[in-house]
């Protein structure tokens, strides 16, 4: 809701309140000011100019000259384009020095050898938004009627002298989708009365009853109905300031009889509609709901085919209104009205809601009834359109009103105890200052001992039970003034458990480690679900899923992760590494709800490391996803217990995965995702792990031991085996590190041969063992009997030879 700071003074005495200081105060009692918008901010120097000569630019087809009285001493020459600039208009002119919005400065110029001395602007260039320009100046300048003086300054006449709060409405505080309701916020805020505007109809000789009959067939959708004739109206621009208060509020003037219609939408909060009498066809209006396959055309000229439950306003034969939502063609206002129909309804917000809905159609006027509108104000804001008919557009009002009214509501009445107020809110207030709050909202209070009966004007809906009397005592009274209260120290300070710690951990390394964190949906699509599991069962479906995609729980996070990926890639992001901590969802047999058990996965693809200015780059392989989990395992004080085995896992590359143990128990895998899958992804190599994180948090480790730095050098020992090509590396190393005993420290593969000069079905592989005694320098006779240890070990378990 867009509200005019100088429009509300009409309304609540604001002196001595800046826009900004209203803000505040409006916040802080529980309506957001999502923002205060000076619209003439940073703009100055722009007058109101009087066109009067206009001839054509002598070397430019599109250009005039024009001399201009800016209220100076001589009239002024400026170059416009505008095509409908002309002699006699009064226009807003830029003069030398003046500053239009973008910081836009106004100097002399010379436009194809013509001088021109300030410009002639559009409303676009003064900073009001193209799609709230009326139709006729949305491609030129805009024109301001004859009455304005010249040399005044444009921005007052054009409202731009204003300030406008964005209130950031919740659904249930609906009674501020109007001036007026705000108005009676602001006005408790402030402890200010409320002035309701004045209005005074000349009615005519003739009666409305006379021109048009009103009949309700569905009378629990529209209880109340109201029709109003207005004749010998004259369909024309609106006067300047209503234009001006329509742009202010987010809305395009059109003519003078619309403009007044939603004006009042804005002052009152209840929705009007004007048919063009004579287009009706006929002299009742009927409100029914639609027939099979009716159809009509709406006001933003689409078709609409209705349905049966929808209602709409008819002439009796064919709708010309789809209710509370939007009017029909074949019945609106234009140049040639003389007689004008005014419609003032109550519609219930489920049918305007449900049609609205259906047709994908929102308007200003189904977004307040949607929300509930005042029944009080039905009446009122008829009488006060009429009023305003009458003297913008030279109407005569038929006297009385057409009406259908079985409405029946009665103002909510609730009580409470003065206890209970101070109770919920850790206050001590008297009743006096409870009955205060009240009365500033305007709101009939009556006491009795310790409990107050509170009767609840229609415009306020929203209040109906005890609870939402405390809300109004407690925003009206201040938030900021209720007393504050730290709870009782129970001499337990709060801190993480070791599994969360654990887990933080990871997630710090698995960052530092160049892996960002991912959170995906734990709903899946059933060809997902099992997808890349580490263990699979039955799958958990949803009874009502949003979508199939979003249907089942998942059993593994790679599946999401590699969509994230493909997401991605497909924006030229070719390098991610992401990681993701999160729940898995496993179907127990027998039991009702699913198993959940905590996983970390990742996933990379792209290059890996790029110093371009070293020329090194670091493609991405199996070897890096591998080093990142032995990263985490040493982190964790695991990397002992851990083994990798070659393994399938369905949808990894048959070749490059292996299984993670730990402890000789099967915890996830590593390696890359089979090709066909990166294909079907759209994506290039890329590496995943998943692992039970469980698993890994809860594995007893032992505490941090000290062992100092080796102050004695250590002798390292290169050896190249040969064995048989379908030995595992890994087996081998297993092997020297138990031969080697204590003086063994270090074990590592440097080279891999299989070249012609190896005997088929043989390969070489590398090992350096680095030895050292923490205690002494070892001599060459220590080192070659443990060495010696190792070379039987190896030739007696794994059949391998030293390489000659």
């Amino acid at each position: 809701m867009f509200v005019s700071y100088k429009w509300l003074q009409q309304y609540v005495d604001l002196e001595g309140i800046s826009a900004n200081e209203l803000a505040e105060k409006i916040t802080k009692s529980g309506i957001e000011v999502e923002g205060v918008d000076k619209k003439s901010e940073g703009v100055s120097g722009v007058v109101v100019g009087h066109v009067l000569e206009k001839v054509k630019h002598p070397q430019a087809d599109k250009l005039n000259i024009c001399q201009v009285d800016i209220g100076a001493e001589e009239p002024v020459q400026i170059v416009c384009g505008a095509p409908n600039v002309d002699k006699g208009q009064k226009v807003a002119v830029a003069t030398v020095g003046a500053v239009l919005p973008g910081n836009f400065k106004i100097k002399k110029a010379k436009l194809r050898g013509e001088a021109s001395h300030g410009m002639i602007c559009s409303l676009q260039e003064l900073g009001i938004e193209s799609k709230l320009i009326a139709k006729e100046y949305s491609t030129g300048i805009f024109v301001f009627p004859n009455d304005v003086e010249v040399g005044t300054d444009a921005l007052e006449q054009l409202g731009l002298n204003d300030e406008i709060l964005e209130l950031g409405l919740t659904p249930n505080r609906s009674d501020c989708l109007s001036m007026l309701g705000v108005a009676y916020e602001v006005g408790a805020i402030l402890g200010k009365e409320v002035k309701w505007p004045e209005h005074s109809v000349s009615e005519g000789d003739e009666k409305a009853a006379d021109y048009i009959s009103v009949k309700v067939e569905d009378k629990e959708a529209n209880p109340l109905y109201t029709a109003k004739v207005i004749k010998d109206v004259k369909v024309g621009p609106s006067p300047l300031w209503l234009q001006t208060t329509l742009m202010a509020s987010g809305i395009r003037p059109h003519n003078n009889i619309v403009d007044i219609t939603n004006y009042i939408l804005l002052e009152y909060g209840q929705p009007l509609h004007a048919f063009d009498y004579d287009k009706i066809g006929s002299k009742e209006i009927v409100v029914r709901t639609a027939k099979e396959n009716e159809t009509m055309v709406t006001l933003d000229d689409a078709e609409r085919k209705l349905q049966p439950h929808q209602l709409v306003i008819t002439n009796g034969s064919e709708p010309i209104a789809l209710a509370g939502v939007m009017g029909g063609a074949n019945s609106e206002v234009s140049d040639s009205t003389t007689t004008v129909l005014l419609e003032s309804a109550y519609f219930s917000a489920a049918s305007v809601r449900r049609t609205s809905k259906d047709h994908a159609l929102r308007s200003e006027a189904s977004a307040r009834y949607e929300k509930g509108v005042d029944p009080e104000r039905v009446r009122a804001a008829a009488e006060r359109a009429a009023a305003l008919m009458e003297q913008y557009a030279g109407g005569t009002v038929l006297e009385g009103t057409v009406e259908v009214d079985t409405l029946v509501v009665e103002p909510a009445v609730v009580s409470i105890t003065i206890e209970k107020i101070n109770t919920l809110l850790g206050t001590d207030l008297s009743m006096e200052q409870v009955q205060d709050i009240f009365s500033a909202l305007k709101f009939e209070s009556t006491v009795e001992g310790s409990t107050i009966t509170v009767t609840v004007p229609t415009r306020r809906g929203d209040i109906t039970i005890e609870e939402d009397l405390v809300e109004e005592v407690a925003r009206l009274y201040g938030y900021d003034n209720i007393p504050k209260t730290l709870p009782a120290a129970s001499g337990t300070a709060g801190k993480l458990s070791p599994y969360q710690a654990k887990r933080r951990i990871v997630r710090r390394f698995l960052e530092g480690a160049g892996l960002y964190q991912a959170v995906s949906y734990a709903l899946t699509s059933a060809t997902k679900a099992t997808a890349f599991a580490i263990e699979k069962g039955d799958t958990v479906k949803l009874a009502m899923p949003m979508s199939e995609e979003r249907s089942v729980l998942r059993q593994s996070i790679v599946p999401q992760l590699l969509e994230a990926l493909q997401y991605n890639v497909a924006r030229q992001n070719d390098s991610v590494a992401l990681y993701e901590t999160g729940t898995v969802f496993l179907q127990t047999e027998g039991e009702a709800l699913p198993e959940e058990r905590e996983h970390v996965a990742g996933a990379i693809t792209g290059v890996w490391h790029t110093q371009l200015w070293q020329g090194e780059k670091k493609q991405l392989d199996f070897f890096v996803a591998k080093g990142i989990l032995e990263g985490l395992f040493k982190k964790l004080g695991v990397a002992g217990r851990i083994t990798f085995a070659a393994t399938e896992v369905e949808g990894m590359h048959p070749g490059r995965t292996a299984a993670v143990s730990l402890d000789g128990k099967y915890i996830g895998y590593v390696g890359q995702v089979h090709p066909t899958v990166e294909q079907q992804h759209d994506i290039k190599e890329t590496y995943v792990f998943e692992l039970s994180l469980e698993a890994l948090l809860n594995a007893d480790v032992a505490p941090i031991a000290y062992e100092s730095i080796p102050r004695f050098p250590s002798i390292t020992r290169d050896i190249a085996l040969v064995l048989d090509k379908e030995t595992i590396a890994g087996d081998i190393k297993n092997i020297i590190i138990e031969a080697g005993g204590k003086l063994l420290k270090d074990v590592a593969v440097f080279d891999l041969y299989e070249g012609d000069r190896m005997e088929e079905g043989k390969k070489s592989i590398a090992f350096s063992l680095k030895y050292f005694d923490p205690a002494k320098t070892l001599t060459d006779e220590e080192v070659t009997k443990a060495h010696e240890k190792v070379l039987k070990a190896v030739k007696e378990k794994a059949g391998a030879e030293l390489r000659g």
